[in-house]
Formats: C-alpha cells, structure tokens, sequence
C-alpha cells in the first residue's frame, strides 16, 4: 500500500463511516481503484478494520466528556450497589431504569446491552463476513438499496419522540439487532444502528449519538482483532501507510461526526437514503450490462 492509497482509503473511510452511506462499500470501490494490494479479499479485509480505529479514535475525542461520564457512573453507582448504599428500586419514568442507576451509568449497560448481539454473530460468522463472498458487487449493491428503504420507513413510521434519559432495553436491544446489520458491506454500521433507533421511537440527532457510543466496543474489538492479524498477513512495507491512513481517518472522521449531528438536528435523513437508492441502484445496471465484475 503506497502513501496516496492510505489518504484516499482514510479519506473515504473517514467521510464515510458515520454518514450512512456505507463505509465498505466505497471502500471496496476505492480499492479495486487503487488496485490495493492486487485485489487480495483478506489483505483488504484487515486494512478496512485497521483504519477504522481511526474513526473509533474521533468517536473517543468527540464524546470525550461523554464517555467520562458513562464510566466514572457506572463504577460509581455499582460500587455503591455492592457496599449497600443504595437500594435496587425503579425509577418513576416508566420503569426505564433502576433508580439506584444514574442516567450516565444506565447508558453504559444499555451500550454492552446492545454491543451483544454483533459480538456474537461476528464471532460466529467470522470466516463468512471476511471472505469475498460478502465483497461481490451485487451483494453490496443489494445491502445498500435494502437498508436504503428500511430506512425511508423507519423515518415514516418512527414518533421520534425519545431523547437519550428516555433510552431503554427496547432501545438497545432493536439498535443491537441493527447493527448486526452492519457486518454485511453496503449496509452501513451507522445506517443500520440509525435506523433501528428511528424504529424504537428516538429523535434522529438521539439515534445518531446512540449510534456512535455504540459504534465504541465493535469497532475496538474488530479493529484490535484485525490489527493483530494483520501483522501476518499484510506486507511490512505497508505499516507505516496503514498508520498514516488511520491518522486521516481520525480527522476526517471528528469532522464527519460534527457534521452529521448537526445535519440530523434539523433535517431527516432523505438526502442519505436517495443517495443509497442512486448508487445501489447504478451499481446492478452496470453490474447487468458487464461494465462491472462482481468480485474484488
């Protein structure tokens, strides 16, 4: 991997790991461009998880205040479970969560709640989701019209009323099964985990930064696993692009988090799902007319 290979894959990457366009997809493309690696499925595979730490690392910066919070309160408020100092009862918001949890450490358990469902189908799955199965054209081009039009529905059918005090168990629950969704290339973590917010009834700018503090344990997990095989597998000669690559990221990624909050506050998310319907849609006519080679 050459130097101007590792800023377009951290632009691309940066740009698009927290717009819900899928992150993959235009990685994918971006690396038969670049011929990255002569089109190796497992090479590209690693350096797509790698980079991601980079945007994992503009997650930590942007939230830093946030995630302070969540784990001094969770320490805090199950210390003081465990010497008795509170009692377990429930709070007077419906049962949301238990009052002896303070609001910033219930978002904690409502994170590794809803980090369970990818931890396990990842692990599982594995061998499936690296493999140039999931990397072929139509597959991507499919994944993205698919979680385009669950998308347009869930801003349909969705009463955005919950802001993040109100997030519950449902919460986490349906934006964990969502990102499930995510190990599939062209769906798109942040589409994916977006939209099942949408569903469970959040705000868009609450599904947004459920979104990206969920988006924390995944990507970590996948990123160290993939940064651990990947010094056997990529050339040594790539390690310092990769790293330069990851640095991109990083700030591009902060910009795009900024962005794409204060874009939600105000608008729906109509312009993304247009735009997945367009690219998806471009991609199987080229596909069909042979412009383009399904595989890597």
């Amino acid at each position: 991997m050459s130097f101007l290979q590792a800023i377009i894959l951290g632009i691309v990457q940066g740009l698009t790991e927290f717009i819900p366009i899928s992150s993959t997809a235009h990685l994918v493309f971006v690396s038969r461009w670049t011929n990255l690696y002569n089109g190796n499925a497992e090479q590209i595979t690693a350096t797509m998880a790698v980079i991601q730490l980079g945007t994992l690392a503009a997650v930590f910066v942007y939230f830093a205040s946030d995630i302070v919070s969540i784990v001094s309160a969770f320490i805090r408020d199950h210390w003081a479970l465990v010497t008795r100092k509170r009692g377990m009862r429930y709070s007077g918001t419906h049962g949301v969560r238990p009052i002896w949890l303070s609001e910033e450490a219930w978002l904690g358990w409502l994170i590794i709640i809803g980090s369970i469902p990818i931890g396990i189908v990842g692990f599982v799955y594995k061998d499936f989701i690296e493999g140039e199965g999931t990397k072929n054209l139509w597959f991507i081009a499919t994944m993205l019209i698919a979680i385009a039009i669950m998308l347009a529905l869930a801003e349909l059918l969705g009463s955005q009323r919950k802001r993040m005090r109100n997030l519950g168990l449902g919460d986490a629950i349906a934006v964990g099964l969502a990102q499930v969704l995510a190990l599939m290339p062209g769906a798109s973590r942040s589409g994916s985990t977006i939209m099942g917010g949408l569903f469970a009834g959040q705000t868009r700018e609450t599904a947004a930064r459920f979104s990206f503090l969920l988006s924390i344990p995944a990507i970590t997990a996948s990123g160290l696993l993939q940064l651990r095989e990947a010094w056997a597998i990529l050339p040594q000669d790539s390690f310092m692009p990769l790293f330069v690559a990851t640095v991109v990221s990083a700030v591009v990624g902060y910009v795009a988090i900024w962005f794409l909050i204060a874009f939600l506050r105000k608008r729906s998310t109509a312009i993304f799902i247009v735009y997945r319907l367009i690219l998806g849609s471009v991609i199987l006519v080229l596909l069909w007319q042979g412009f383009l080679t399904p595989q890597i």
